[in-house]
């Protein structure tokens, strides 16, 4: 199979269901940033975090893609462009980490942990923003435009 030519970066946005006005608008800036650079802001497709950067993604007039765990694409935050129905709860994950060139995680808990440790085990570039401080190879970054410099660093063109 030959190389594709010309594709956009996809970008996974992995984070809280529930979160802080302060990472939500991180979120969204990270969101904005992504779009803004051209780039296909893929996430699990719900509120929080995912629904923030969405917005932010939005605002720059970006693509958003919505990997759902559930069986309705009206789950989906209305900042979903594609909505793509798994039915697979949690499984989605790997999907999400799949689908990425690079994942930007922020804050988050163990379903976020478990899109670290699956984008690792890939070999999928981690950038962590308010996330797990754990032992393991996550770039650190500490704004939204650090955080998506660095996952566009790691993406192979």
């Amino acid at each position: 199979m030959g190389e594709r030519v010309n594709r956009k970066p996809h970008i996974g946005v992995v984070g809280a269901r529930k979160c802080s006005e302060a990472i939500e608008k991180l979120a969204f800036d990270v969101g904005y940033e992504i779009a803004k650079r051209g780039a296909i802001l893929i996430c699990g497709g719900l509120t929080g975090v995912m629904e923030a950067a969405c917005r932010g993604a939005k605002e720059a007039n970006g693509i958003t893609v919505g990997i759902l765990p559930g069986e309705d694409k009206v789950d989906a935050n209305p900042y979903v462009d594609i909505p793509i129905v798994t039915g697979m709860s949690v499984a989605r994950n790997i999907i999400v980490v799949r689908s990425s060139d690079a994942i930007i995680a922020i804050a988050g808990k163990y379903g976020t942990l478990s899109e670290v440790a699956f984008a690792l085990n890939v070999g999928v570039p981690v950038i962590g923003l308010s996330t797990w401080d754990i032992d393991v190879p996550i770039i650190k970054a500490k704004t939204a435009d650090d955080a998506v410099n660095k996952a566009f660093a790691t993406i192979r063109q």
